[in-house]
């Protein structure tokens, strides 16, 4: 049993080797340079400005007058002279007509249809900013995530490699019969517990590796983040009181942008549904060589239809509904602002309160308590148990120290993210 156990350990260990290693096409990356990659390479960006192009054109076909029509007619046959194409005048010539007439919109319609494409622009405009804004959140998360994770992963790193010593130690010692046979299958136990641990973590970091490059548009990199963690840690929640940032997600916020310019558009849409209702008006000018009244006839005429069975009410009541709905979805938006930002500036301000109880010191003093450990267990001064428990719990506590930093930051960038605007730039 224990030479199988041995035998896996010895796979784990060649797997740590292996997975260890950084990619050779690592990208080492700061995070202005990373978000200008994103500016400037991202698809759903590009897309989200063909969009906001797109709009911009129909703005154009708004503003266009509809095109003038021009009919004509000329005779195929007379009967009594038996001719087909009929030239000249008479009872045995041809009958030639045309007319030449064009819509004219009433009631605005059409200055209503451009106020309604110019406000599908800025839709689409607010649409663009808020798709910055999302994946930017994404980007930037993901970004001090596997920042702070790679760190964890370090710490794993440095504790594998010294377990790796022990267990080589104890191997020798065991075998000089110095070391129970217990002692070192709990060792190499420890040591595979590790190891799975540090796998599930590659995975977790990988997979926000892959999130990443999507977002960033490069392939086939190890993105290793640059961080300034001093500038981190001069972030201040107290810096923007509740009002300042309230007021500037109710200026700045894509989403409610969104929510106003949809109550807009609907609004500007039930006005235009009612115009609608209003009938059209049609000019002609007509000319016909050989007319019932007199020959050589010009005219002019108007046209118009009588509104007594269409008034278009279905469209202007769905209109009006429409308004409604987006009036009371404005509303829920505004709410849910308010509440987003409140929510966030407690959590900058709960995290913040955490990362002042850590005590820096022992994050920094791992290889000399590992020593000290070392020996006093070596010594027999203390047990087993708390020699491993010792490894234990300094994992732990860089891991909730990592945690808390990156939750830390992560409530710094949810206060961007709900108010629309950079207050805090790592």
């Amino acid at each position: 049993m224990i030479k199988k156990f041995i035998a896996v350990l010895g796979f784990s260990l060649y797997f740590f080797n292996a997975n260890a290693q950084v990619p050779a096409d690592t990208l080492r990356i700061n995070l202005d340079s990373a978000e200008h990659l994103f500016i400037s390479g991202n698809f759903s960006l590009l897309a989200g400005k063909y969009n906001i192009r797109a709009q911009e054109a129909q703005e154009i076909q708004a503003r266009l007058y509809p095109n003038p029509n021009l009919s004509a007619f000329y005779s195929l046959y007379n009967s009594k002279s038996k001719v087909f194409f009929p030239v000249g005048a008479g009872e045995n010539g041809g009958e030639l007509s045309a007319q030449l007439s064009q819509l004219i919109y009433l009631a605005g319609q059409r200055n209503k249809q451009v106020k309604i494409a110019q406000a599908g622009t800025r839709l689409a405009t607010y649409q663009f900013y808020d798709l910055i804004r999302t994946l930017k959140y994404t980007l930037r998360t993901d970004f001090f995530n596997i920042y702070y994770l790679l760190q964890s992963a370090g710490v794993y790193t440095e504790e594998i490699k010294s377990l790796q010593q022990v267990v080589v130690a104890f191997d020798e010692q065991a075998g000089k019969g110095y070391i129970a046979e217990k002692e070192v299958v709990r060792v190499k136990a420890q040591l595979y517990t590790l190891l799975n641990e540090y796998n599930d973590l590659r995975n977790q970091i990988n997979d926000l590796q892959s999130e990443l490059r999507l977002v960033l548009q490069v392939k086939n990199s190890f993105i290793v983040p640059v961080v300034d963690t001093g500038t981190l840690r001069s972030f201040d929640p107290a810096a923007y009181p509740l009002n300042t940032l309230l007021d500037s997600a109710y200026k700045n916020r894509p989403d409610l942008l969104i929510a106003r310019t949809n109550v807009d558009i609907s609004r500007l849409n039930y006005n235009y549904q009612k115009a609608l209702a209003v009938p059209n008006l049609t000019l002609s000018l007509a000319y016909d060589q050989q007319g019932s009244y007199v020959n050589n006839l010009s005219s002019l005429g108007a046209a118009i239809d009588l509104p007594f069975f269409n008034r278009n009410k279905g469209n202007i009541l769905t209109a009006k509904l429409n308004t409604d709905a987006f009036t009371a979805l404005q509303q829920s938006t505004e709410a849910t602002v308010q509440e987003n930002v409140f929510r966030s500036l407690q959590r900058a301000f709960s995290n913040d309160k955490m990362l002042k109880n850590i005590d820096p010191k022992f994050l920094s003093d791992f290889d000399r308590l590992l020593h000290e450990v070392l020996i006093n267990y070596q010594k027999r001064n203390i047990t087993l148990l708390d020699f491993l428990d010792f490894y234990d719990s300094y994992k732990q506590n860089i891991l909730a120290s990592n945690s808390i930093l990156f939750n830390r930051l992560t409530a710094f960038e949810d206060i961007n993210y709900y108010t629309g605007t950079e207050f805090f730039h790592p």
